[in-house]
């Protein structure tokens, strides 16, 4: 069954706009098999076929003879996948007239990239449950640097050449037809080849330091801009460090303020097309002023407090950002441009005590807002050892009050390689078009899935690798993962389309 998925050809017919540019390039090696073909129209053609032969041929005789597959549209351009990495192709348009004429192009010729990475006896994302819904959507794996489709084969890689770091964090497509991600604190955009088309400044004029140090979550937003997270360099300890442990550390010879270890305190950076800083918000002066500086030491490395921002949502159309801290548990309402903070969520210090809001959340990851306007959230349910992770839909109070209210909730204990396994790093949830939820659990289980509103599994998948000394597969731990269901925005980034 897997090795007739492999062999097979899947295509996608698009009624778009005519692109006259031969695609792909003569010669190209593709980090990819789901490929655009297009082609110029030919005259009189009122349908076309797209010949395909796997290898290298010149002639007539020798292309006929290797034809795998010959795909039929109605326009002069089609989406297909071809079936194997590391191969060469030949292919031509052929256009049939009202006669059923065939009127033969020119023979045009392709490669697919070798690579180990892609080799379906090495690497795999196992389905554990064939799609009910969404069957012609494709999922983004960060780890492994790679796109598949509902079936787990996977069709797009990218480019170590470009990019050999392993580090690759938020792999996503925007609603430009790009993909984005971070990459060894270096964000990018690139368009489907892999080509660089940004790449974030870098410049510390933020963070004040050498670099603004990028890090969890990197966006193309709908106004074109990118937002980022960065850090913050601050030497900073909180009143409880004051009383104890800063004292001390000071009162030892040949120390002096300046040895007071440095604190990551994050930072939002909105830029433009040029790569200009348009808004940024530091949360500096917040936390200086915020209930931390009361934080007990539970908080505490080294005598600095570490809050591990690892998230934000910014609802453009409300002009408000939510932030999430993992170490503190909390979510950061901001006002934007303003940069006013209008709630916190989550736990609240008071005095040398912590209040648990409501208990709602602890460590979460991937705080976003609903269509109809409730917050979500990844909650990795760390505080709780007994229990699994959680995806949680609540609605948020009244101005002056902190407590979330929970309307949905999804416990993912059978979504877990073991039972009541914490979820240590990562994790992140998308809505879709119907209201159900694309999940990736994180590490260390990595498990992908859909869920819909009546706790029904609609899809799930589990990204593994072969270890070839004990001769079984393991599990490739995911930070995060993503979907793209919008043909539209498929075509935009398959064919390069640029945004208007």
């Amino acid at each position: 069954m897997i090795r007739f998925l492999y062999l097979s050809l899947i295509f996608f017919v698009f009624i778009n706009s005519v692109n006259s540019q031969t695609l792909p390039e003569e010669g190209r090696a593709l980090n990819y098999r789901l490929i655009g073909f297009s082609f110029p129209k030919i005259k009189n053609a009122v349908t076309y076929n797209i010949e395909i032969a796997k290898g290298h041929f010149d002639t007539e005789d020798s292309f006929k003879r290797n034809l795998i597959k010959t795909l039929v549209s109605t326009k002069n351009k089609m989406i297909a996948v071809v079936p194997f990495w590391g191969k060469e192709y030949t292919w031509r348009p052929v256009g049939i007239n009202n006669k059923q004429e065939k009127i033969k192009s020119a023979l045009h010729h392709f490669s697919t990239m070798e690579n180990k990475d892609m080799d379906p006896t090495r690497i795999r994302l196992k389905i554990l449950q064939k799609a009910l819904k969404y069957q012609d959507a494709y999922v983004w794996l960060d780890e492994n640097k790679a796109m598949f489709d509902m079936q787990g084969n996977a069709l797009w890689l990218l480019p170590r050449s470009t990019f050999p770091n392993d580090n690759v964090r938020d792999l996503k497509t925007s609603a430009q037809g790009t993909i984005t991600f971070i990459s060894a604190e270096d964000v990018y955009e690139v368009n489907y080849n892999g080509d660089i088309l940004w790449k974030g400044p870098n410049s510390g004029k933020i963070s004040k330091d050498s670099t603004e140090h990028y890090h969890h979550e990197f966006t193309r937003l709908g106004n074109g801009h990118y937002m980022v997270l960065g850090n913050e360099k601050v030497r900073w300890v909180s009143m409880q460090n004051d009383r104890d442990s800063a004292t001390k550390y000071l009162g030892k010879p040949g120390n002096s303020k300046d040895d007071i270890p440095v604190s990551f305190l994050p930072t939002l950076i909105e830029y433009d097309g040029e790569g200009n800083i348009v808004w940024s918000w530091s949360s500096t002066d917040y936390f200086k002023k915020s209930d931390l500086y009361y934080t007990p030491p539970v908080w505490l490395e080294n005598g600095v407090i570490d809050v591990h921002a690892n998230a934000f949502y910014f609802d453009e159309s409300k002009n408000i950002v939510y932030l999430s801290c993992k170490n503190i548990s909390r979510i950061i309402k901001l006002k934007y441009p303003e940069g006013v903070v209008l709630n916190t969520y989550g736990e609240i210090y008071k005095g040398d005590s912590l209040r648990k809001g409501n208990g709602l959340f602890c460590q979460q990851h991937s705080v976003k807002l609903s269509k109809k306007g409730y917050l979500y959230l990844f909650n990795n349910n760390i505080c709780k050892q007994a229990l699994s992770p959680t995806i949680i839909l609540a609605r948020e109070p009244a101005a002056g009050r902190h407590d979330l209210k929970k309307i949905w909730e999804y416990s993912c204990t059978e979504d877990t390689e073991y039972q009541h396994r914490p979820i240590t790093s990562g994790g992140n949830i998308i809505e879709l078009p119907d209201n159900s939820f694309f999940v990736s659990i994180g590490q260390p289980d990595s498990k992908v899935f859909i869920v819909n509103k009546n706790k029904k599994k609609l899809w799930s998948a589990l990204p593994q690798q072969w270890d070839q000394d004990i001769k079984r597969w393991h599990i490739i731990p995911q930070y995060r993962a993503s979907i793209t269901i919008d043909h539209k925005t498929l075509e935009k980034l398959i064919y390069n389309i640029p945004d208007k």
